[in-house]
């Protein structure tokens, strides 16, 4: 009975071990769908080779306003920001003692005047005693002494009323011309002199950018080298060309100033900007910014890269250097015809199959 048993359990291992074989192979695992990418070929444009420097906008016609004459503000009439004409008041010093000076000036003129006219008359008349035999010579010779002395005296008086009068009028402080008043650091009631610092006017316009280069960029500086004005947060604000360069080195700076015209409406007097000078231009690999990935410090592209008549992503190393709008320009790592994958990079490994759209 045993032996029977023992008999039936291999045969039902053996018709097991038959069916399975009899089963037909598993399929093997399907290959990875490639993934749908945009790409654009690696091309060739022009890249500057560029430095910042920080640049301050100055007026062609800035005046520093102070005093010709001594006294106290007794009136202030601008605030500092205030856009004034030409001859505008801005500021009054108390003009009471020389317009005491100006009055008695002008008293001693029609005294002075008085005489000459009188001593006018009285040579007509000699001459005319004279013309008659009535008079002598001598008595006309002296008349005509008295008349030029009270007429020079009288010219020099009038003379005098106008230089104290020409004085009175440096006691009302009028703008240069059109401008924009800048600090006003005085008070109504301070004592002011020839040293005082009244304020300032600048004329908003024929503007400049003062940029100061080092000199170890001396032999590359020259006119006509463009120049973009930049915000603090690197737009541009416009695109000029220097137009001056300095023959000297600063001293304090240890630069050499150069200067460039600007126009933009967006830039005031004294206004620090950023300004790229633009030394040469090159052609050379560009890339989006969006296309380039950045791990422990070193930058990647992914490019789609042919095998086996598909595609793969392949990592790809890359040195950029300056930025170009949206691209950077590629020192190293990538040539001309490469096709960079620009969408999906954060999914992207080394190696997946990739579908490029072009």
């Amino acid at each position: 009975m045993e032996s029977l048993r023992k008999f039936a359990v291999g045969t039902f291992c053996i018709a097991s071990l038959l069916t399975a074989c009899s089963k037909p192979a598993e399929q093997a695992a399907p290959a990875p769908q490639a993934m749908p990418v945009k790409t654009i070929v690696v091309a060739a444009q022009p890249v500057p080779r560029s430095d910042e420097y920080v640049s301050t906008i100055k007026s062609r016609r800035s005046a520093t306003i102070s005093p010709q004459v001594a006294g106290n503000l007794i009136s202030i009439q601008v605030r500092s920001g205030d856009h004034v004409k030409a001859g505008q008041l801005l500021m009054v010093i108390d003009p009471l003692k020389q317009e005491a000076t100006v009055d008695s000036q002008k008293a001693t003129e029609q005294q002075k005047l008085a005489v000459y006219q009188y001593n006018q008359v009285e040579v007509e008349r000699q001459r005319k005693l004279f013309a008659a035999g009535v008079t002598s010579r001598d008595t006309l010779e002296q008349a005509e002494q008295a008349y030029s002395n009270s007429k020079a005296d009288y010219d020099s008086s009038v003379a005098s009323r106008q230089t104290q009068e020409k004085e009175l009028a440096y006691y009302r402080i009028r703008a240069p011309f059109d401008g924009i008043v800048g600090d006003v650091p005085v008070h109504v009631g301070d004592y002011v002199a020839s040293t005082t610092l009244l304020t300032t006017v600048d004329e908003n316009r024929d503007l400049e950018a003062y940029i100061y280069i080092p000199t170890e960029r001396a032999s590359e500086v020259r006119r006509g080298l463009a120049v973009d004005i930049l915000d603090n947060s690197g737009k541009q604000i416009e695109r000029t060309n220097i137009d001056f360069v300095s023959p000297q080195v600063d001293d304090q700076l240890q630069g050499i100033l150069a200067k460039a015209p600007v126009h933009s409406p967006l830039l005031r007097t004294e206004q620090l900007v950023k300004a790229k000078v633009i030394w040469s231009t090159a052609a050379a690999p560009t890339v989006p910014v969006l296309a380039v990935t950045r791990l422990g410090g070193q930058t990647f592209v992914y490019v789609a890269q042919g095998q086996d008549g598909k595609f793969v992503a392949k990592q790809r190393a890359v040195t950029l250097g300056d930025t170009v709008g949206n691209d950077y320009a590629v020192q190293s790592g990538l040539s001309n015809g490469d096709q960079v994958i620009v969408s999906g990079t954060q999914f992207l490994v080394d190696g997946v199959p990739v579908k490029p759209l072009g």
